[in-house]
Order: C-alpha cells, then structure tokens, then sequence
C-alpha cells in the first residue's frame, strides 16, 4: 500500500511555522508530507498546476490549505481535487486568533473541514487515512491511548 501524503499548500511564506507544526504532527502518524506556496488570489496558474500535478499522484492523499484573511485558497483548492481538504488557517494578531469567517463560509459544494490547533489538523488527516489504513488507524489509537494515560496520571497525582 502507497504511503498517505498530505499536501500543505500555504497562501505565503509567512505561514512556514504554521504549517511546520502540521508537518511535525503528521509525520508522528507516518504520514509524508510536502509544503508548497501558491496563492488562490495572486498565484491562481500556480495553485491549479500544483493541484493537477498531485491530482495525477495516485497516492492517498489529503490536503491541508493555510490561508488566512479571505481564504480563497480552501475553497478553491476543495473545488479542484476530489481528495478530502482540511483548512487550518494560522493566527492572527489582527483578529485576536485566526481569522475563521473566509474560512467556515463557503458556497454550495465546497466543503473543507476547518481546523484551528496544526496538531489537530493533522490529527484530522490521520484519521481519514485510517478508515482504510490499518498502520494510520493503529498510530491514532496509540496517541489516543497515549492522551489518556497522561490524563489518569495526572488525575492520580492529585488525588
């Protein structure tokens, strides 16, 4: 079986650490993953030429789209593939957080998940592998198993 690639396509090179974090994160689930730069507004040849060159990628795939501000970039990318997208736009000093409005509203038949934490993000990634890949599927559970251990000690050093 092909090894799960997600594709994270950031709007502009300001949001590298953003999407490092997601990369990290997935790559604790053995997922590969690349980074690529295009911008649905400044770039649209650009993103659809990256788009169509992972498209023909015949491996299992998610992509995860950071972008903030008007976030044409989810939208349009989840109106150009058939895999599933996830948008994870970074934070923002401007808007006290991320700016999510561009993000959660989109038109008819456009549907990318939003996730805001770059860890549950690929968290979100890992899963949707999973339904299919037995290997992504046991990672998850043994993070999941791992998250509920540091709960049970944590709860017992209190008591």
């Amino acid at each position: 079986m092909s090894k799960p690639l997600v594709v994270i396509l950031m709007g502009s090179k300001a949001d590298m650490e953003h999407c490092i974090k997601i990369s990290n994160a997935c790559k604790q689930y053995g997922l590969e993953t690349v980074l690529r730069i295009a911008s649905a507004h400044k770039t649209p040849y650009h993103a659809i030429s990256i788009l169509t060159e992972y498209e023909a990628d015949d491996r299992p795939k998610v992509y995860v789209t950071v972008a903030g501000r008007s976030n044409a970039l989810s939208g349009f990318t989840d109106g150009s593939v058939s895999a599933p997208v996830i948008a994870c736009p970074p934070p923002s000093d401007s808007f006290g957080g991320a700016d999510v409005f561009s993000s959660l509203r989109m038109p008819s038949g456009i549907a990318p998940a939003v996730v805001l934490e770059p860890a549950n993000a690929a968290l979100l990634a890992a899963k949707i592998f999973g339904v299919t890949n037995a290997e992504v599927r046991e990672q998850v559970k043994a993070s999941q198993k791992r998250a509920a251990e540091t709960i049970t000690r944590d709860d017992a050093s209190v008591q």
